[in-house]
């Protein structure tokens, strides 16, 4: 099998940790919710899917929170205490900037919204340094839908096993995989780093 044209990578759980407790936490101060149901409604609402598929805007996610926690903070407040839940994943960002300074092309390809992109860009340099990203809050639609994944597709330039996938999702995986793209689950920097490597790329590992 030939040597993949693009290695396209989820962001959360692969290139940055995330906890959406911290934001609960911050956030449950200025409200009149319990703990299990501001995660609730950060993690897993409906209001949380709008907004990573950009039905509604930053503006629109905040008024939602309010409304329904009874938050009472300023939007620039909300931002910050939302967005910053996140941890660079060294091993992986390394592994990045190995496939970079070979000249090999790479893609993020994450379910994220706007605050969450925003904050990772600011705060982690390597999210700069790739040729291109297909975002769930600017595409209309989320992993696993065969939509999005068409989007990578037509922004690559590449088909089936062209792509080398990672990302921590089977289901996510599984829409690759239908697809004919080399997709591995990612479940640890090693192991995802010997896929990387027994496919003919370099990962910076001796």
């Amino acid at each position: 099998m030939s040597r993949p044209s693009v290695v396209v990578f989820d962001l959360g759980k692969v290139l940055v940790d995330y906890d959406y407790s911290i934001a609960s936490r911050r956030i449950l101060r200025r409200t009149r919710m319990t703990d299990a149901q501001m995660q609730h409604l950060l993690c897993t609402s409906p209001l949380l899917c709008q907004y990573e598929i950009g039905a509604i805007s930053t503006a629109q996610f905040y008024q939602g929170v309010r409304a329904a926690a009874g938050y009472d903070g300023e939007l620039e407040e909300f931002a910050r205490s939302f967005a910053d839940i996140f941890s660079e994943i060294k091993p992986m960002t390394a592994l990045h900037a190995a496939l970079r300074a070979a000249g090999v092309r790479t893609w993020i390809f994450s379910n994220t919204n706007e605050l969450a992109a925003r904050h990772i860009r600011a705060a982690f340099p390597f999210f700069s340094n790739f040729d291109g990203y297909v975002l769930s809050y600017e595409e209309g639609a989320m992993k696993p839908a065969a939509k999005i994944y068409e989007v990578v597709e037509r922004q690559t330039g590449c088909r089936g096993g062209e792509i080398l996938y990672l990302d921590d999702r089977a289901e996510n995986i599984a829409a690759g995989l239908a697809r004919g793209w080399r997709a591995v689950l990612h479940e640890t920097p090693e192991k995802t780093c010997q896929v990387v490597s027994d496919a003919g790329l370099p990962t910076g590992q001796l």
